[in-house]
Order: C-alpha cells, then sequence, then structure tokens
C-alpha cells in the first residue's frame, strides 16, 4: 500500500469521528438526524470524508473509494431532503433513516479494507485487495447493516415523532 498522503490522514481521521459518532448516535438515538450534535457531528464528518475521498488518487484513476464516495454524498444529500422538506411525505423518516444508514456501511467498507491491508504497520493482516476474506467482510456489514436498518425502521414505526 502506498504511504497515506496528508488528505489521506485528514480522511481518515474524520472517517474514524464519522464512524464513531455514527455507532454512538445509533446506539443512543436509535437514528441519525439532524436534531442531535452527534448527529449532526456524524453527518459533517460524513460530509468532509467523502469529498475528501474524491482528492484521494492512490492508483491514479477513479476507484471504488471514489465510487463510495459519490454514493455517499448522495445518501446524504437524499436523507437530508427527507429530514427538512418531507419530499417523501410519511415515508420521510424512514428514507432519511435508511439514507443516513447507509452511509455508515459506505464508511465501513474502506475502514475495513485500509484496515486489513495497513494493519498492522510492517505486517497488515491481507496482502491484497483480492483476498476473500474481504468479500466476507463486505457481506457480514452488508448484512449487519439490513439487521440495523430492519431493527431502526421498526424503533421508527412504534416511536412515530
Amino acid at each position: 500500500m502506498p504511504p497515506i498522503s496528508p488528505l489521506g490522514w485528514l480522511h481518515t481521521i474524520l472517517g474514524a469521528i464519522a464512524i464513531i459518532s455514527g455507532i454512538f448516535t445509533l446506539a443512543r438515538y436509535k437514528e441519525i438526524t439532524l436534531e442531535t450534535r452527534s448527529g449532526q457531528v456524524y453527518l459533517f464528518a460524513t460530509l468532509i470524508t467523502a469529498v475528501s475521498a474524491l482528492g484521494i488518487f492512490q492508483h491514479g484513476v477513479f476507484g471504488p473509494g471514489h465510487a463510495l464516495a459519490v454514493m455517499t454524498l448522495l445518501a446524504l444529500g437524499v436523507g437530508t431532503i427527507a429530514a427538512k422538506k418531507k419530499l417523501f411525505g410519511s415515508l420521510s423518516r424512514y428514507v432519511q433513516a435508511i439514507s443516513y444508514s447507509a452511509t455508515l456501511l459506505f464508511h465501513s467498507i474502506p475502514a475495513i479494507t485500509d484496515g486489513l491491508l495497513r494493519l498492522p504497520v510492517n505486517d497488515p493482516v491481507l496482502s491484497s485487495i483480492d483476498d476473500p476474506v474481504l468479500k466476507i467482510s463486505y457481506l457480514g456489514l452488508f448484512a449487519l447493516y439490513l439487521v440495523g436498518i430492519s431493527f431502526q425502521l421498526r424503533w421508527i414505526h412504534k416511536h412515530p415523532t
């Protein structure tokens, strides 16, 4: 793996802040919203992390990380429109939850990838992006997202605002 650039460090630090605040927010409030300080921290850190990812070119071309950044920005946009404009009517809170929680999934994919390919330093767990362990990890993250969002949607249904 190439060394991490200053932009890469900013991206990594903000991504870690986002993941931690996102998990905290879901654990405490059961949903990520603009209404809580931790939700605001999560969404702001996620926005900056996604934008900064668009400036990182380890391999010189648009890659999967860039696609995840674009998907994150789209999910942030949809979630925010659902929260602020209620464009989806009575489903707006559900759309917001699905969208904002998807951003946490999108954060987790490169976090797992980089973590396993870079750590521990000088002897990373994996040596190749093609390692099947990554595919299993991605599948596990997606399953966790589906389970988590199902609990979240049920909670929202039981606690209308």
